[in-house]
């Protein structure tokens, strides 16, 4: 299989990666973080050590799933369609596989909810900025 490379908006994708961060930043920062972090039996008040290679993680990530999603969105489409893929990708996508692993790792209904709500978002934006950016 050859992915259509050429149809990409290399702008849109960078739009979108950073559209990750700021999501991120409202998500589990003022939005959920007391929630997140008592799910995930971290201390919200702790303070650790400089998190550059978190964010270089998760920036090469965000990305690479940028990148893919929008060789993989059809060149004709528009904001309308990538917020359907979007949202189908986040939900049924990486919502599920979330959902097995949080089920044997028997992590809780919340925790699962709200990482994969940041992922329904996080897609959904990354369809929009994507399907808008012609």
């Amino acid at each position: 299989m050859t992915l259509p490379i050429a149809h990409v908006n290399w702008l849109a994708i960078i739009a979108a990666t950073a559209s990750a961060f700021v999501l991120g930043g409202l998500w589990y920062g003022p939005l959920f973080k007391k929630a997140w972090c008592r799910e995930a039996g971290i201390d919200p008040d702790a303070k650790p050590g400089h998190p550059g290679l978190t964010f270089a993680i998760a920036i090469v990530c965000a990305f690479l799933a940028a990148t893919i999603f929008a060789v993989l969105m059809p060149p004709q489409a528009s904001a309308a369609d990538g917020f359907g893929v979007g949202f189908v990708v986040g939900l049924f996508f990486v919502s599920m596989s979330f959902g097995i692993n949080y089920a044997f790792a028997q992590r809780s209904l919340k925790l699962w909810m709200i990482d994969s709500g940041y992922h329904i978002i996080q897609f959904i934006l990354y369809g929009v900025i994507i399907g808008a950016w012609k």
